[in-house]
C-alpha cells in the first residue's frame, strides 16, 4: 500500500542530509516516485544537487518560496516535465536567529512576517500551484512540517511556534477546501531532531535530553520515523486520511507530569 511505483512527487525544503524533507525524500524515491526537489537559493544549490545525485534522474528546480513569480514558474516546470504531480511535501521555514533569541515581545514586526511568509503562507501559494497538477492526476496528497511549539511553549522557539499554529490551520482550511478534488492535506509533527534548522535553537540539547526523558517511549525521534510515517500519509495506505496533524514524538505530546 505504501509502493509508489508511477507516481510524480515534489519535495521543498531540503536544505542538507539531515533536513526532514530529505529523510521523506528518499522515502518516497525508495517507494518508486519519480521526484522533483527545490533548492531556495545559490547558496543551497550545490547541497541539493548533491543529494539528488543519488536519486534516479530527479528534476532539480530554483525556488524561494516567499517569490511568487518563483513559485508559477516551479508550477510551469513541473506541467512541462511531469505534467502532473500526485504528492506535495512542504518543509520550508524560517525566522531571523535575533526574533527567536530574544522575548517574544520582542518579536519585529519583519521577522514576524518573514517567519509567517516562509514557514505558513509559501504552503498554501503553493499548494495553490501544485493543485491543478494534482487534478491532472485524479487527486494526491500533500504533507507539510510542524512541530509542538505551535500549542505549548518552548523556550527560544517563539516567533515559530505562532508560524507553525498558523501552518495547522492551513492544513485544516485546505484540506476543507480540496478535499472534493481527492487531494488530502495533513501534517506531521515530529519530535525534536538535529537538524540545521533546530541546532541553531539555543538550548537544544537540552530539549532533546527532556524529550528523552519524558516521552513514554524513552527516546528521541528519528529521521526514519518521520520518514516511515510521511510514506503512510502520502501514500494509498493514507487514503482515509486528511485534515491531521500526526504526532511522530515517542509519545511525547500526551505527558502531563
Amino acid at each position: 500500500m505504501t509502493d509508489l511505483s508511477g507516481k510524480l512527487a515534489l519535495v521543498v525544503g531540503v536544505a542538507n542530509k539531515r533536513s526532514i524533507s530529505w529523510a521523506i525524500a528518499q522515502a518516497l524515491a525508495k517507494s518508486g516516485a519519480r521526484l522533483a526537489l527545490t533548492y531556495p537559493s545559490a547558496r543551497l544549490e550545490e547541497n541539493v544537487r548533491e543529494l539528488a545525485a543519488t536519486l534516479d534522474n530527479p528534476l532539480v528546480l530554483p525556488c524561494d518560496v516567499s517569490n511568487d513569480d518563483q513559485i508559477a514558474e516551479l508550477g510551469r516546470s513541473l506541467d512541462k516535465e511531469f505534467g502532473g504531480l500526485d504528492v506535495f511535501v512542504h518543509g520550508a521555514a524560517f525566522a531571523k536567529s535575533d526574533d527567536l533569541a530574544a522575548p517574544f515581545s520582542q518579536t519585529s514586526r519583519e521577522g514576524f512576517r518573514l517567519a509567517l511568509d516562509v514557514s505558513a503562507y509559501s504552503f498554501i501559494a503553493l499548494a495553490r500551484e501544485v493543485r491543478p497538477l494534482m487534478q491532472k492526476r485524479g487527486g494526491g496528497s500533500m504533507l507539510t512540517l510542524t512541530y509542538l511549539g505551535s500549542e505549548r511553549v518552548f523556550k527560544n522557539y517563539n516567533v515559530m511556534g505562532v508560524a507553525k499554529a498558523a501552518l495547522e490551520s492551513s492544513v485544516r482550511y485546505l484540506a476543507a477546501e480540496l478535499g472534493a478534488e481527492n487531494i488530502r492535506v495533513n501534517a506531521i509533527s515530529a519530535g525534536p531532531i538535529k537538524t540545521l534548522a533546530a541546532m541553531g535553537i539555543s538550548g537544544f540539547s537540552s530539549i532533546l535530553s527532556h524529550y528523552r526523558e519524558r516521552a513514554p517511549l524513552q527516546k528521541n525521534t528519528e529521521l526514519a520515523e518521520v520518514a516511515d510515517a510521511a510514506l503512510f500519509l502520502l501514500s494509498p495506505a493514507g487514503r482515509g486520511v486528511t485534515a491531521e496533524i500526526l504526532m511522530v514524538d515517542a509519545g511525547f505530546s500526551v505527558m502531563g507530569f
